[in-house]
């Protein structure tokens, strides 16, 4: 071999793909290699076969490799071979390599034609080989038979994609001459993922096979459908041959007599056949692990570095150390507080990015979905109550309005509050435990700490729960207790007989902030302009929005704010949607044509929060209103609105205290005191649960990471030691000068196209006849010559004077 420094490159490459393959998905590094490409039947297996010089994969006819096979080949002083998944076992006769490339291949594919990219690793040991790797890959294929799918050729094509697609492989593209070279598959392949030719060598079998009186030398030379690094011709054995047993050594005796005793072929028999492709593979082969090696040294590099942290606190690692135990018990306890603390207050790396949770989520609960649900109960009309109370005391028409009518509808009002604040404490309990449970995924390497840990919290959290129920109910008595008609916010009577119906509208002081973001559907757009659309939309405290997505480029509508209110639409049969509307109070077309603006969500609790948020913006909610079957006078109307004026002012003062209570009555006894409790209680529960060293035993997959980290960091060390100590300065052979491969995968333009098939007509020599017509020529295979070896003193192909390639046809 040229590169004698060299040879110990790819028995490395060989044992870190061992290394790594058993292993895992670890250490995904692209290892150089070789990967042979071509459509069925082209002649792969036979390469590969001739390569190694014994019979050992599957034949048949249609898709016999339907797994990736990885060959490697090694030179040694003896024969055998080995899988990757029968460690140990050493294969001596190679009909028994065939069966269990079979065997492995139809269990997991099945037996019927099924295909799939899980490789089988095989190492052939052999004084008659030089050190290569190699990947036998399915054939293309067209039609799919048995059991394939009908998308059969792009799964196939996609499996050798996966690995031609890697710079650090090489591609062997295998074309039958016998076949249309321009419209080669593999070469087309090769083409789409290396455009400049550095890692395709093209490879033409069955030059024996050619109709008489035509050849391939014209692109065996490089010259009529050029690749940078050019072809070398192989003939394989037929299939009469493979049937016939025929010796892979005498088959390459006459592949070799065959290039020697063809007029066509002889002046450059050294630089074609199986032996010649095997060293250039290898020559390629080394060289490009060369050139590859600095980008390989990184990668092993970078991984090692990202271990190196993870592998010294295993390094040495006793599980069974009581010691250990307790530090580490001390540990993530202290780490599990900070976690909790920092998810609660947003910072550090706990801040979710991706949806609400934490404190975020809490804050929004206090100050959207809490008022949200306050103004919910507000709306309720409490008309037909009034009139009731002014019938139970005798309403008379007299010049003051009953205090007992004004103070039971605020009472009553005033225990309508009891739900949404009950409602308020239960969303924020159901938060902290779900904090507590994200807080805890980093105890999952111990499963009984996680399991306490969750389990005291949690019961801490619902031991505060009822605290905080009463303490909240307690405000709602206090309320209850004293109607302060004197409050110096409360309108009055004489400010209540003067004020005209308000709107709920409230001016924004914040400018035109933005409140939210998300997804909605426009649910009433009509079938003829494409139906129910999703659009991201923007909430701010002027207007609402709609994007075509998330990127906010395209603004599809900007829907002002003023005289909008809210309402609830009954969810249709037909649609999964929850669904709200938006109106005008002026009755106003909202949107283009539409007086309703129909926006659906996956569920209710989305909903729920949209309108909370347009709550904040100064949407309201709708009131309802019922419908009297009597008529009033008009002097008890005016003591009905008068009444009405009279508790909406004080309902908003109750509404206002309430609104201010609520978060800090929470804040003090539940997420305060859970704060403290996590720091100052949890390790001493923890400890009086039972045995702190059965708490701290690791789970299944805690230890198979820890040897799977150990055995990575190790391997990895091993590699870059075993790389470090090579030598790289070594002769190279320069890379051959670019060429013309528009011809790969047709022409265009004003290109001449090339010639259907590479195998033109050729003038013939003297003593040659043509074929008479309507006769199928006999194949140009020679008959025994006498034996020969391929070395120094075999003999040598007569010099020829070279000449000009006939030009392409039109």
């Amino acid at each position: 071999m040229g590169n004698r420094g060299m040879e110990e490159l790819i028995p490395l490459v060989n044992r870190l793909q061992d290394a790594f393959s058993s292993i895992g998905q670890a250490c995904n590094l692209d290892l150089p290699q070789i990967a042979v490409v071509g459509g069925q039947s082209a002649g792969k297996s036979s390469v590969l076969e001739n390569f190694v010089g014994r019979d050992f994969l599957p034949r048949g006819s249609g898709i016999v490799t339907r797994r990736p096979l990885v060959l490697q080949l090694i030179s040694a002083n003896a024969e055998w071979a080995e899988f990757l998944h029968c460690k140990g076992k050493k294969f001596t006769e190679f009909d028994e390599v065939r069966q269990e490339i079979e065997a492995e291949t139809d269990r997991v594919t099945g037996a019927n034609k099924g295909i799939s990219p899980i490789p089988i690793n095989l190492r052939v040991y052999s004084p008659h080989v030089l050190n290569l790797t190699l990947i036998d890959l399915p054939g293309i294929t067209k039609v799919p038979v048995g059991d394939q799918p009908a998308d059969i050729e792009q799964q196939i094509r996609d499996m050798i994609m996966q690995f031609i697609t890697r710079e650090s492989c090489l591609i062997l593209a295998v074309t039958p001459a016998n076949t249309d070279l321009a419209n080669s598959d593999a070469l087309k392949l090769a083409k789409d993922v290396d455009p400049q030719g550095l890692r395709t060598i093209g490879v033409i079998t069955k030059l024996d096979l050619m109709d008489e009186g035509t050849d391939a030398r014209d692109v065996l030379e490089n010259k009529l459908l050029p690749l940078r690094r050019g072809y070398i011709g192989v003939v394989n054995r037929s299939q009469k041959d493979i049937d016939g047993k025929k010796d892979i050594k005498a088959a390459l005796e006459a592949e070799r007599k065959f290039f020697l005793s063809h007029p066509a072929y002889r002046h450059m028999a050294d630089k074609m056949g199986t032996p010649r492709l095997q060293k250039v593979l290898n020559e390629q082969l080394t060289n490009h692990i060369r050139d590859t090696l600095p980008a390989f040294r990184s990668k092993l590099q970078s991984q090692l570095l990202a271990l190196d942290k993870e592998a010294e606190e295993y390094r040495g690692y006793r599980p069974d150390d009581p010691s250990r135990k307790t530090k580490q018990l001390l540990q993530m306890v202290q780490q599990f507080s900070v976690d909790f603390e920092k998810r609660i207050e947003g910072s550090g790396d706990q801040v979710d990015t991706v949806e609400l949770s934490g404190g975020a989520k809490i804050n929004r609960i206090f100050h959207e979905r809490f008022p949200f649900e306050l103004v919910k109960q507000s709306t309720c009309r409490h008309f037909s109550s009034l009139l009731s109370h002014f019938v139970l005391v005798g309403f008379r028409t007299g010049l003051f309005t009953p205090d007992m009518a004004f103070e039971a509808i605020v009472k009553k009002q005033i225990i309508k509050l009891k739900e949404p604040c009950i409602k308020c404490v239960d969303m924020v309990i159901q938060e902290l435990i779900n904090t507590v449970r994200q807080c805890s995924n980093k105890l999952e390497c111990f499963p009984r700490l996680r399991e306490e840990t969750e389990r005291i919290v949690t019961s801490h959290i619902r031991d505060r729960e009822s605290r905080a129920k009463d303490q909240v109910l307690l405000l709602i008595d206090v309320q209850l207790s004293y109607i302060n008609t004197n409050h110096e916010d409360f309108i009055g009577f004489a400010n209540a007989q003067q004020r005209s119906s308000q709107t709920n509208k409230s001016q924004s002081s914040a400018g035109n902030q933005v409140i939210r973001k998300g997804w909605l559907t426009i649910n009433n757009i009509s079938i003829m302009k494409g139906g129910a659309k999703e659009y991201w939309f923007v909430l701010t405290a002027e207007s609402l929005s709609w994007f075509k997505d998330d990127e906010e480029k395209e603004k599809k509508y900007m829907l002002p704010l003023d005289n909008l209110k809210v309402r609830d639409v009954e969810k249709s049969f037909m649609s999964s949607k929850h669904i709200f509307c938006i109106f005008n109070t002026e009755s106003r077309n909202v949107y283009k044509d539409n007086r309703t603006l129909e926006l659906a969500c996956d569920s209710q609790d989305d909903v729920d929060s949209w309108k909370s948020s347009l709550l904040r913006a100064g949407v309201y909610p709708e009131k309802t209103t019922t419908v009297n079957n009597f008529s009033m006078d008009p002097q008890l109307e005016r003591k009905v609105e008068t009444i009405r004026n009279l508790v909406d002012s004080y309902m908003a003062i109750v509404n206002k205290c309430i609104r201010d209570l609520m978060p800090k009555t929470i804040m003090h006894l539940m997420i305060n005191n859970v704060k403290d409790f996590i720091n100052a209680e949890l390790l001493a529960q923890l400890y009086s649960a039972g045995d702190q060293n059965a708490l701290m035993d690791e789970s299944q997959e805690q230890a198979q990471r820890r040897d799977e980290v150990l055995r990575t960091h190790q391997a990895l060390k091993e590699a870059l030691a075993i790389i470090g100590d090579i030598s790289t300065s070594t002769i190279t052979v320069p890379v051959p000068p670019p060429v013309d491969t528009s011809w790969v995968g047709g022409s265009s333009g004003g290109r001449r196209s090339p010639p259907p098939s590479p195998t033109a007509p050729r003038r013939m020599s003297s003593g040659q006849r043509p074929a008479p017509r309507g006769a199928p020529p006999p194949p140009n295979r020679p008959g025994p010559l006498g034996p020969f070896n391929n070395t120094a003193d075999s003999p040598q192909a007569p010099s020829r004077p070279n000449r000009a390639p006939p030009s392409i046809p039109r």
